[in-house]
């Protein structure tokens, strides 16, 4: 998603539905790999931009053509004033259509989101398995044994088959702090001190709202980890609710609107979203010493549950926020957004892939897709020699 989005009640972060977002990314580029070296075409830009960036006439009449081209940005040709009353109607009249158009395109997606959700509960008894083998509460069956073996051996040429003599349960220590650890959004956010408290998570579920079917209501889906007893916090469980706007965006997909996570009830100096720091004071007139102890804030996974709050659109025109602060904002709520995506998307319903880091190579893959940017038919038809 391009970081430009606009965020607050006006926001047009996309939200992938059944028609957008693939359940796996096929490997489509499996066996190409980037140039080691720049082409003709590229040696060429980079010698244009060299020889651009040292020409103050040329920026200058870029900067004026830019901020000319922003000016006319919104603004009426006059066209459609000039018209006939008779052709205004009727455009009008299109745009009574269009509505229509949009009202029925809102109908879709909800009933979209309830086709999610019809598949979700169909999913929740291999969920529910799933959880059970992983905290080795029951012996897996050799069917699923086998079933897992022949797709390893499948990714895997030098696969070595496991013996057929351990029968017991076992449970598999770690799982979800691995798959978390192996997911690219997510390492970075996860410290050390992290990871001794997701070492009892022993669960991640999707859920979503139970109000599809009021037009009127804001739809959206909720991510809960399930937590053993530890000494950090005393909830069993923490949330996280992702809501999505009333209405579809303009381009016909519901559109971000904001997030609400659970308050973590930390217990005594567990709090792993804030460092304490202890300093001596002296008091000036008694000369007398006290220990004073400070606490501010640090980079946490567990700052998850408290999302920022994307600006209201009056904070945004009054100039109380600025452009800087906005875009660092900005950011932050659609980092924050992609990572509730790929949970209810990728982890959830792969976790096992997370986990063993197979799911790795497929986001490797989908991040170098993005640093390539597409070329027009003209650009593709400079990278080839006449002679060739």
């Amino acid at each position: 998603m391009s970081s430009s989005l606009p965020i607050g009640p006006g926001s047009n972060i996309t939200a992938p539905t059944p028609q957008n977002t693939p359940l796996q990314h096929a490997p489509l580029s499996s066996g190409l790999s980037r140039p080691t070296v720049p082409d003709i075409t590229e040696d060429k830009e980079e010698e244009d931009e060299e020889d651009t960036d040292g020409n103050p006439l040329h920026n200058a009449m870029l900067g004026m053509v830019q901020g000319r081209l922003a000016d006319l940005v919104g603004r009426s040709s006059g066209y459609i004033e000039r018209l006939p009353v008779e052709v205004k109607r009727s455009v009008e009249a299109l745009k009574g259509v269009q509505i229509k158009q949009n009202e029925l395109q809102n109908k879709f997606k909800r009933e979209c989101l309830e086709l999610e959700k019809k598949y979700l509960e169909l999913s929740k008894p291999l969920y529910e398995r799933r959880i059970a083998i992983i905290k080795g509460d029951i012996a897996p069956t050799e069917e699923e044994i086998e079933a897992g073996e022949k797709q390893s051996a499948k990714d895997d040429e030098e696969y070595t088959p496991l013996p057929k003599d351990a029968t017991a349960p076992c449970a598999i220590p770690e799982f979800w702090l691995t798959a978390l650890q192996n997911h690219i959004g997510l390492q970075d956010l996860i410290t050390e001190r992290d990871a001794g408290a997701l070492k009892h998570l022993v669960d991640i579920r999707l859920s979503y709202l139970d109000n599809l079917s009021q037009l009127d209501a804001k739809p959206g889906f909720k991510i809960t980890f399930a937590f053993s007893p530890n000494e950090f916090f005393e909830n069993e469980t923490l949330e996280k609710t992702y809501y999505y706007q009333a209405e579809v965006g303009y381009f016909g997909d519901f559109a971000y609107d904001r997030a609400v996570g659970t308050e973590i009830k930390w217990k005594e100096d567990k709090d792993l979203t804030k460092e304490f720091e202890i300093k001596k004071q002296r008091n000036k007139n008694t000369n007398r010493t006290r220990v004073v102890r400070k606490a501010r804030p640090t980079e946490s996974f567990f700052n998850f549950f408290s999302p920022p709050t994307p600006p209201s659109e009056d904070a945004i025109a009054s100039g109380d926020i600025d452009e800087e602060e906005l875009e660092e904002l900005e950011e932050k709520v659609e980092m924050d957004y992609q990572i509730g995506e790929d949970l209810k998307e990728k982890i959830i319903p792969r976790a096992i892939d997370y986990f063993t880091g197979k799911a790795l190579e497929y986001d490797l893959m989908e991040e170098d897709d993005d640093e390539f940017d597409d070329l027009d038919d003209d650009d593709d038809e400079e990278h080839f020699d006449d002679d060739v």
